[in-house]
């Protein structure tokens, strides 16, 4: 064989393996012949006639996701920035219609998100905006499944990713939020300190009660004790005037020697008058001749109780 027909046989073989073409897993190829749609191939290996075939487009059946950022005003006229992500995808059974009948997708996804998003927005105060974000992908997802299903392509989601207003928005909400951080702190401290100030007044109340109750418990015990002591005096023969004159000398020297032991204390007694004090005087020397006289009937009863017992 000629050196013509080897360079024949490898033109042909190179003629038709060029025809040979792979499609890969989740894309569809779009084959036209001579610039007329012929055919819509899936994944896998394929086969078109050289020269008279072409590819003239591949397209992926995957899920695909398109960031928008919308820059808008609110109803309270605050300029904001929402970032929008759109997952959609082309449906396999209508390829033709998603390379044919749209030039730029990504482009026509892009005017719906601005549409919607500057429709919804200025209808909701700043707070709203953020707590209805969801309320906005819903819209942005409705509008854009009813437009882009005639062209081939179906909205999976929605997302209102981002929401960015002005910084001295963003600043001024701060402080507001700090403000009122610090009244709700500042309330939980009255709180803490009335409840200090009652739980002190009770313990007060309480303490005093106890007090009154042990004066109160004292003064009877007293009582008792002087009404015991005036008895005893009474068997004895001593009537009761001169048992209570005996009693009040008792606690006086008792005062007296209470004073008295105590360390570093001086005790001045004055008179308000020389009449007055020579009246106290009088007082005092009679106290004593009464105690004496008292003290000496006690012990004569004692000696003649003493001697009867004897007798007997």
């Amino acid at each position: 064989m000629s050196i013509f027909t080897y360079a024949l046989i490898f033109f042909v073989v190179l003629f038709l393996f060029s025809g040979i073409f792979v499609v890969k897993q989740q894309s569809a190829a779009i084959v036209e012949r001579f610039g007329r749609f012929l055919s819509i191939r899936q994944s896998g290996l394929h086969f078109r006639i050289p020269v008279v075939d072409r590819i003239s487009g591949r397209l992926s059946l995957r899920i695909l996701q398109l960031d928008v950022i919308v820059e808008t005003k609110t109803k309270d006229d605050v300029f904001v920035k929402l970032k929008v992500s759109v997952q959609y995808k082309v449906v396999a059974e209508n390829v033709y219609d998603a390379f044919y009948k749209l030039d730029y997708p990504q482009d026509q996804i892009t005017s719906y998100v601005f549409d919607v998003v500057r429709a919804v927005v200025p209808k909701m105060k700043l707070d709203d905006v953020f707590e209805k974000k969801d309320e906005i992908a819903n819209a942005v997802k409705g509008e854009l499944n009813d437009a882009m299903a005639n062209y081939g392509y179906d909205i999976i989601k929605a997302l209102v990713t981002d929401i960015d207003p002005d910084p001295e928005v963003k600043a001024a909400m701060n402080r507001i939020n700090a403000a009122e951080r610090k009244k709700v702190a500042a309330q939980y401290d009255g709180d803490a300190e009335r409840i200090l100030i009652v739980e002190k007044a009770k313990a007060e109340a309480e303490s005093k009660r106890l007090q009154g109750q042990g004066i109160a418990d004292q003064r009877r015990e007293i009582a008792r004790g002087l009404e015991e002591s005036v008895d005893v005096l009474n068997k004895v023969g001593i009537n009761s005037q001169e048992a209570s004159a005996l009693i009040v000398v008792t606690q006086h020297y008792d005062t007296l020697q209470a004073i008295g032991g105590e360390t570093n204390t001086n005790l001045i007694l004055l008179p308000n008058s020389p009449q007055a004090g020579s009246e106290m005087l009088n007082d005092m020397v009679a106290s004593f001749t009464a105690s004496n006289q008292i003290g000496e009937a006690m012990k004569n009863q004692t000696q003649k109780g003493a001697e009867a017992k004897n007798k007997k």
